[in-house]
């Protein structure tokens, strides 16, 4: 499944730029299509963030991609999308965790047929995480038998979210915790440690949400310092 995103220098007005841009994307994988494009943030302005999902949109219907996505896109630059009469991305990946669910977008998401990818907990447990809500989920890890990683990965994926964890871990446990989460993986059976969060667990996590902004989490993922407006910034809310 090859995926590509577009930065927020590639989105652009110039239809025939953005086409280009995807066709280079292509060539230079050696590949004759992309399975998933996704403009990678909504970071621009709406007439560029139309533009460039239009011509998106263009390349879907003649073949060079399958699939249209959005990242970071809070309910302003979907619903620029929705304004417009366009087909509705595929799927919106977020920053989601139990400490910033961003309920408001899911719940849009799911009453338009739109997935939600979930990524970017590798700050959650820094310095600047959720320093008193990173000891609870640290707790139900540890009765699980599980990894704080294999918690969150196995929260996202019964929410129904779609989650592709990170695998260039150098940790041996990071991998196996993304292999044995993953879907298709290999969780263990028989006489070792049940993977599936029961209900009361699933609300012990969903009630750590404090809105925990990405400012705050330090992330850059489409955007540097320049785009951060404090640490309640976050980029479902620039629009």
């Amino acid at each position: 499944f090859l995926s590509h995103k577009l930065s927020n220098a590639e989105q652009s007005t110039d239809v025939i730029a953005v086409r280009r841009a995807v066709k280079n994307a292509i060539a230079e994988l050696g590949a004759g299509y992309l399975d998933m494009v996704s403009i990678h943030s909504p970071l621009t302005d709406r007439n560029r963030r139309l533009a460039t999902y239009q011509a998106l949109v263009d390349l879907r219907d003649s073949g060079f991609i399958k699939t249209v996505g959005v990242c970071n896109y809070g309910l302003g630059p979907l619903k620029e999308i929705e304004e417009e009469e366009l087909d509705l991305p595929a799927i919106n990946q977020l920053e989601l965790s139990p400490f910033n669910r961003h309920q408001d977008v899911v719940n849009w998401c799911a009453d338009n047929g739109v997935a939600v990818g979930c990524s970017a907990w590798s700050k959650l447990s820094g310095v600047d995480g959720p320093a008193e809500g990173w000891a609870v989920l640290s707790d139900v890890a540890k009765g699980k038998g599980m990894t704080k990683a294999q918690l969150l990965v196995r929260w996202s994926m019964q929410k129904g979210y779609v989650c592709v964890p990170r695998s260039a871990s150098a940790s041996k446990v990071e991998r196996t915790a993304i292999a044995e989460n993953s879907y298709g993986g290999v969780n263990p059976s028989g006489g070792g440690a049940s993977f599936v969060l029961s209900e009361e667990e699933m609300k012990v996590l969903d009630g750590l949400d404090i809105g925990y902004r990405a400012g705050k989490l330090g992330r850059r993922d489409g955007w540097d310092d320049a785009d951060v407006n404090g640490a309640e910034w976050d980029p479902t809310e620039f629009v």
